[in-house]
């Protein structure tokens, strides 16, 4: 069963995470509920925790990562105004799987200037997918954290069709951003080709207290796609894209990036019936990423003889076959897939052109996967939901034992300084995950009862293995673990989706016992406080909580809340870069051509904090004081084609920060950086 819920772009946070709620009716196979009647919210009753947001109306000039952000339960952190870092139920970067329509795109920076969604724009895809937790073993090992799928969707052209197109131009007033896009596909039933272009770019923003802050960026991104369509059932695409990004600057840390280069090239194909075989899809793809990062180009270098500039690349093949197949037990689902991941990166001083560190020392790591999962009906109304992975992980780093110019240690030398002579010899692992879950269906088309464990493994990722930058100043170094072991994250988790109605709720709990998590910590020994990992016990405890109400044919409200508390076990105290209770309520009106409405975002403080680097990580700046901000929006329909979307951000102009901020790679100190004041925005979208 489906529910399909529909909004406005700027509403869609208010909307989003009950888009799962549904009361299930025996005449329908789906429910809508027109709340401000534009973007399309769409999930499976049956999936808990998965929200699939159809992306055509979301708000202008707004990165990707930012407009996931509002939906309670996912949060992000910022360090300037692009790359912010999605953070599902207190996990982040590796923790998530992040596919950009079927492909792994691993960001070339090792201070995550560019991470996945960097390389994203909403306006190259139909539809994002966030799911919450683990809910299948399909997309790669990991992901304990949940999956975001950026996915791209070409409807089959049919015989009275020749082309079909798009068109969006939009401008936010608070740091002069403006984005156009360009969406053109011609075909017939036997195929078509389609090409998707866009264009944004932004200066500084101010905050809420009139401070500017360093965010300007450019990302230009072209796509081309062609489809072989002979049937409603097969499809082969094959595409190529290009993304720049130029000028992007960072006020949260030392360096800014005057280039960062995506090349993504991917071979998918898809049938349904083929005999014994319900479904066969597969996907093979190749990403290249070219990024620099400077202290100079984009800024006054604090000390002129010291020009460090960042060079880095990161190249990513790989693919996945997945079959699903009825038996008389139920259905199965059956997979296989491989990646690899090769990333080098260097820090030199153009000063007097020396090499100051291999940051990624030739860095290699695959990953083979197998899984097979089944679904199996034990009556009307119950069903079990069982899954089994296997994955071989391999890492070898080429360069451990390149000396720099200056300081003449090796990334080996760095290794054994810190992890009692460890070396980077290639080290492979064989991790075992899977899932159970048990899924109800309540009387009377209420909705649903459910109660799932998982464990899934997730591999230490190339900088907390091997990142080797060195410094004159221990405190300032920062050195990866050749020793890791990968994380075994154990989670349970039970919920409720309901609807009966006017009303809606959708209402989680989960709990994750974390054995070796990976901690960026720091080597507590007098006069030596580098920036190290070492595997800790951990538990996060947590839920998410969205209710609405539909008080008449034109108002309705939604209510939501999210809460994360993680601890380090082995040391008996928080961790780092935990987001606080954030929370977000709306109302909605909508009339026959116009639809208005206003949001409320609100977190509480975040009291629970390692902010001290001489006794844990340092990783938070500080204790972050509650806010709340007010957002209004509204959308007016010109005709059937055009489209009209306005609104204004932090309609008080407050001054805040959410809590999370990112960890520098460079500087010994954290940043925590201030989101937009007031922030009026206008766009115009149009079909044909």
């Amino acid at each position: 069963m489906e529910f399909r819920l529909t909004c406005t772009a700027a509403a869609v946070a208010g909307a989003l995470a009950h888009s799962a709620v549904a009361a299930e009716t025996e005449e329908a196979q789906t429910i809508e509920t027109e709340i401000l009647g534009e973007v399309t919210v769409t999930a499976p009753i049956l999936e808990p925790a998965t929200l699939v947001i159809e992306t055509e109306d979301l708000p202008a000039a707004r990165e990707t990562a930012d407009l996931l952000r509002d939906i309670p339960g996912v949060s992000g952190s910022r360090m300037g105004g692009h790359g912010m870092d999605p953070v599902i139920r207190g996990l982040s970067q590796t923790q998530l799987n992040v596919l950009l329509d079927g492909a792994y795109v691993h960001g070339g920076c090792p201070n995550r200037m560019d991470p996945p969604t960097a390389y994203a724009p909403v306006t190259g895809y139909e539809r994002i997918t966030v799911i919450k937790g683990v809910r299948t073993l399909e997309y790669g090992a990991g992901g304990p954290g949940g999956t975001i799928l950026l996915e791209r969707v070409t409807p089959r052209f049919t015989t009275d069709e020749k082309w079909r197109g798009s068109a969006d131009a939009g401008y936010r007033e608070n740091g002069d951003g403006w984005d156009v896009a360009a969406d053109v596909a011609a075909g017939s039933p036997a195929g078509f080709a389609r090409i998707i272009a866009s264009h944004s770019e932004a200066d500084n923003y101010e905050d809420g207290g009139g401070n500017e802050v360093r965010s300007a960026y450019e990302d230009t991104t072209g796509a081309l796609l062609f489809g072989y369509t002979p049937s409603n059932d097969t499809r082969v695409e094959v595409s190529a894209e290009r993304q720049q990004l130029r000028d992007v600057l960072f006020a949260g840390a030392g360096m800014d990036s005057p280039k960062s280069d995506n090349d993504t090239f991917r071979l998918k194909f898809e049938s349904v019936d083929l005999g014994m075989l319900s479904t066969l899809r597969g996907e093979i793809y190749r990403s290249e990423v070219d990024h620099v990062m400077d202290n100079y180009t984009l800024r006054e270098p604090a000390n002129p003889m010291m020009l460090m500039r960042a060079p880095s690349t990161s190249d990513t093949t790989g693919g996945r076959l997945v079959t699903e197949v009825d038996s008389d037990i139920g259905r199965w689902k059956l997979g296989v897939d491989v990646q690899n991941n090769d990333r080098d990166a260097i820090r030199v001083n153009d000063y007097n052109d020396t090499l100051n560190s291999v940051l990624w020392p030739g860095v290699s790591i695959d990953q083979a996967g197998l899984f097979a999962e089944l679904t199996h009906g034990l009556d009307d109304a119950n069903r079990l939901i069982a899954g089994l992975r296997y994955d071989h992980v391999s890492a070898d780093a080429s360069r451990a034992d390149e000396v720099p110019d200056m300081p003449k240690i090796s990334p080996n030398d760095l290794y054994a300084m810190y992890y009692d002579g460890a070396q980077a010899e290639k080290r492979t692992e064989d991790n075992w995950g899977g899932l159970l879950r048990w899924e109800h269906d309540l009387a009377g088309g209420l909705g649903l009862a459910y109660a799932g464990f998982s464990r899934s493994v997730r591999t230490a990722d190339a900088t907390e293995r091997y990142i080797a930058s060195n410094a004159m100043m221990p405190s300032d170094r920062w050195v990866g673990n050749p020793l890791l072991d990968p994380e075994k994250h154990h989670q349970f988790e039970v919920g409720v989706q309901l609807g009966q109605g006017a009303w809606t709720l959708d209402a989680s709990a989960f709990y994750n016992d974390v054995t070796d998590y990976i901690l960026r910590d720091r080597y507590h020994q007098v006069g030596n406080n580098a920036t190290i990992y070492r595997n800790v016990e951990a538990t996060l405890i947590g839920g998410e909580v969205m209710a609405g109400y539909r008080w008449s044919d034109r108002w309705a409200s939604t209510v939501g809340l999210a809460y994360v508390w993680a601890e380090n076990d082995t040391d008996d105290m928080p961790i780092a870069q935990i987001p606080p209770l954030e929370g977000i309520a709306t109302l909605d009106y909508t009339a026959s051509k116009w639809e208005a409405g206003a949001r409320v975002r609100f977190a509480a403080e975040q009291t629970r904090v390692d902010d001290d680097p001489l006794t844990g990580s340092g990783l938070d700046t500080g204790e972050t004081d509650g806010w709340a901000v007010v957002d209004l929006y509204g959308r007016y329909r010109i005709n059937d084609r055009v489209s009209l979307d306005a609104g204004i951000d932090n309609l008080f102009d407050k001054e805040y920060a959410q809590h999370l901020n990112r960890a520098s790679a460079f500087d010994p100190v954290q940043v925590q950086v201030n989101e937009p004041g007031i922030s009026a925005w206008i766009k115009v979208s149009a079909t044909f």
